[in-house]
């Protein structure tokens, strides 16, 4: 663990040698399957760490043009990219620097099929499909829940319009482990496997906790095995958090303390600007050395200094009053936040720790008012 008193507060850290633990568990399914996994840069972007991560996973996948721009300078591999819609302006530009660019219908790839034709390269085009299934419960974070505008319904699949397709794209987790991936399969082989014959790859998306502790690996590796064998097509997945679980903290400092009927700390850390998903999601994230509400001796409701009345992250017990200057270390923080974050109410973004496998605290980045003003 670093030392907390060593930072400027507020601040990301993320831990090379976590990364590395979970590069490690991700090389072992390649290894076994053959299959390619790719970082999903929506969820972890840092790319002061794409050195390490590059010698192991096979490429970044894009949301949109600055992301796929970001894969092709920083990171040395295979350049994807997924978006609901592409404007004509960007389409020039990824065509450039893209090696795979899925569309989310057919009739986007028709809009563009001249576009990727003309651009000189060899370009693997795919269509992101929803086969109508799937576990999750939450539905902002569902891309399968009734009416969503991601992916192409067995119904709106014209196959007359996808001459020149050469994959399929099926994003239907979050966060859950390789049993859900089998029982989504056959959802996936019903309403597409005829196409599946047809295609050279098929992307199976992110949500895969791939290097969560109780995640199923061999489970998984009997999926991607079967859909390789049975279909004779390359198998690609895309998890971000899997590659950065754990292995990020955010350090926030205690600002004052007070009390309206119970004990409340204001931090310099906020949920809504720098842990949005905690008011998304919802959830809770773990604070080092602190309990659930009435678990310790003292109880409180943890706070950011925004005017927004819910930047409340949560209520934690403590076995010593919190006074200010105190240091709370949040947990899993590398994944989505450091994307989410924002600047609502001037606060700062945080500064970016990178904690070295030699055990040297890296400062890549501190950010200040120019950096706000920008973003403005």
């Amino acid at each position: 663990m670093f030392d907390i008193s060593k930072v400027k507060t507020p601040c990301y850290v993320v831990e090379e040698a976590e990364l590395y633990h979970n590069l490690t568990i991700l090389d072992w399914v390649m290894m076994k399957t053959g299959c390619k996994i790719l970082l999903a840069q929506k969820a972890f972007s840092m790319y002061s760490a794409y050195p390490m991560i590059s010698q192991h996973l096979k490429g970044t996948t894009a949301s949109g043009l600055y992301e796929a721009k970001l894969g092709r300078e920083e990171f040395d591999g295979e350049v994807h990219v997924y978006s609901p819609a592409y404007t004509e302006a960007d389409m020039k530009e990824l065509v450039q620097i893209c090696d795979h660019i899925v569309f989310n219908s057919p009739k986007q790839w028709q809009k563009f099929k001249g576009t990727v034709e003309q651009s000189g390269r060899k370009i693997s085009c795919g269509i992101r499909c929803n086969p109508e299934y799937s576990e999750i419960e939450t539905d902002i974070y569902n891309p399968c829940f009734k009416n969503s505008r991601l992916g192409t319904t067995l119904d709106s699949f014209d196959d007359s319009l996808i001459d020149g397709i050469e994959g399929l794209h099926f994003h239907t987790m979050c966060e859950q482990g390789a049993d859900v991936l089998k029982r989504t399969i056959p959802h996936i082989e019903e309403k597409f496997g005829k196409y599946l014959h047809k295609m050279k790859w098929i992307n199976l998306g992110g949500g895969h906790h791939i290097t969560k502790d109780d995640y199923d690996l061999d489970a998984l590796v009997e999926c991607v095995n079967y859909l390789q064998n049975e279909y004779d097509v390359q198998v690609y997945l895309e998890p971000g958090e899997a590659v950065a679980l754990n292995a990020g903290y955010l350090v926030a400092e205690v600002l004052d303390t007070m009390k309206n009927g119970m004990d409340i700390a204001i931090l310099d850390a906020s949920a809504a600007c720098h842990m949005p998903d905690v008011l998304e999601m919802p959830y809770r994230p773990n604070i080092i050395d602190s309990g659930e509400a009435g678990e310790k001796a003292h109880t409180y409701r943890i706070g950011g200094a925004t005017c927004l009345a819910g930047d409340i992250i949560g209520d934690y017990s403590f076995d010593q009053h919190l006074k200010e200057g105190d240091r709370l270390v949040f947990c899993d923080m590398a994944i989505y936040s450091m994307c989410k974050n924002n600047t609502f109410n001037g606060m700062p973004l945080p500064s970016i720790y990178l904690h070295k496998l030699d055990g040297k605290l890296e400062l890549i980045k501190e950010f200040g008012y120019d950096d706000f003003k920008m973003r403005l």
